[in-house]
């Protein structure tokens, strides 16, 4: 019989996450960027993204002449991987591809997933195979993602600096969508001349290249970064105890509550998209553009709490963010011009860069040693989730209860509910500034 008493485990666990000295801020820095980067490649060619969501979600409503309500709902099936992107980051933190840890999961999953890519580019682009495609391609992309975001959060960890790393990764997920949103809509305008399989096909090979430098970083990327962790093999303590230890972990509830609510927006998804292109008469490129400055916006903001969350209490942090990110689709109450809407995206953006830098802070802080990769892919099952199903609503609401009016004054309804979440987050937690233990 295995042991996994509490003692035995505490033992493998400290066995387990037992690290050196920290790292020199030049080297720390170094590798933040260096898993900044990999995670730039990763978001580029995620199937839920810009370059590659955005022209699926047009070819969709354009050429197979879907509702709002149909595309949301195309949406939510092929989004099942991401629901369960934390059983992504459990197989991470638990298995190593042939003895090589996240290297090999880099490696691999990078492959395999631009194979699948380069398979569906000479397929014929139908409901079904779309559908199949893009929830095939999600799992690879989301087996490699937990490895850097493991990587990204344990270096936080360990240097005591959660804030700059969570500013790491937020930025890594937002700067693709600055540049592949732009991209995305202008690409899926210029693709309007293409034959359905040509235009799948320069989508599918595009992100078929962007996974294959995936697999080169897996290959050639630092090794101090992918030493950072101990490999997965080396694990005494059991699958079993591992789950065990994250049900029992009380920080994490509160966090991923939060972070839920957050995503739970009724006016962000499909509703938002069919409001500008059928309401606001704006073009394909228009909405490509005002996503494009909405990710714009978030990135000041997050840079700078890279610096602030070193002089400033993530609790202040919490509750400042917080505040301003309620009323964030406001503007959208009194918005009559396609002018007046991507005004409104670097606004809006601004408004909800500081809660979107804390709440990620706040989940490193609360990650569990050794099961960061799973923590941070539950991120994704708390952005996922919440997401489409407040996009079905919001598109419920838009074709039936009101418009778009509705679907905003129903997400600022959602995010004022974060406030007394707030009240449940453990103090040690939130106490310390950046680079304090």
């Amino acid at each position: 019989m295995v042991d996994i008493s509490p003692q035995a485990e505490a033992a493998a666990l400290a066995a387990q996450t037992a690290g050196g000295e920290p790292l020199p801020p030049g080297e720390r820095y170094r590798l933040l960027f260096a898993a900044g980067f990999v995670l730039l490649l990763l978001e580029f060619a995620a199937t839920s993204g810009g370059l590659i969501g955005l022209p699926i979600t047009f070819f969709l409503k354009n050429r197979l002449h879907l509702s709002a309500q149909a595309v949301a709902t195309f949406n939510l099936w092929a989004s099942i991987p991401l629901y369960l992107s934390f059983a992504f980051g459990f197989l991470r933190d638990r298995w190593s591809p042939f003895g090589a840890g996240d290297r090999g999961h880099l490696i691999v999953f990078g492959l395999i997933t631009a194979a699948l890519f380069a398979a569906l580019a000479f397929i014929a682009p139908t409901y079904a195979v779309l559908m199949g495609g893009v929830m095939l391609v999600s799992c690879g992309n989301l087996m490699a993602g937990s490895a850097a975001r493991g990587l990204t959060s344990a270096i936080g960890q360990d240097n005591a600096i959660t804030g700059q790393a969570g500013a790491i990764v937020n930025i890594a997920a937002l700067l693709p969508s600055l540049i592949a949103y732009g991209l995305g809509g202008v690409l899926s305008q210029a693709l309007e001349g293409q034959s359905a399989g040509s235009a799948a096909r320069i989508l599918f090979l595009v992100g078929a290249a962007l996974m294959i430098g995936v697999a080169v970083f897996g290959v050639a990327g630092p090794r101090r970064l992918f030493a950072a962790r101990p490999k997965a093999e080396a694990s005494a303590v059991t699958a079993f105890g591992d789950m065990a230890r994250l049900a029992r972990h009380w920080p994490i509830y509160p966090v991923l509550l939060i972070y839920a609510l957050w995503q739970f927006a009724p006016a962000g998804g499909a509703a938002l998209q069919y409001h500008l292109a059928n309401t606001l008469h704006a073009t394909d490129a228009q909405v490509g553009l005002w996503y494009a400055l909405f990710a714009a916006g978030f990135i000041p903001v997050i840079a700078g709490y890279g610096w602030l969350c070193r002089k400033v209490k993530l609790q202040t942090l919490l509750w400042l963010g917080t505040a301003l990110a309620i009323p964030q689709f406001a503007p959208f109450l009194v918005i009559q011009t396609v002018n007046q809407a991507l005004v409104a995206a670097l606004v809006m953006s601004v408004m909800g860069g500081l809660a979107q830098a804390a709440y990620t802070d706040l989940a490193i802080r609360a990650c569990p040693p050794g099961l960061q990769g799973t923590m941070m892919m539950f991120l994704i099952t708390m952005y996922w989730v919440p997401a489409r199903f407040g996009d079905l609503w919001g598109t419920y609401l838009y074709e039936q209860q009101g418009g778009f009016h509705t679907a905003a004054l129903a997400t600022i309804g959602v995010y004022a509910l974060i406030i007394p979440v707030l009240l449940f987050v453990p103090r040690t937690l939130t106490s310390g500034v950046d680079g304090a233990p």
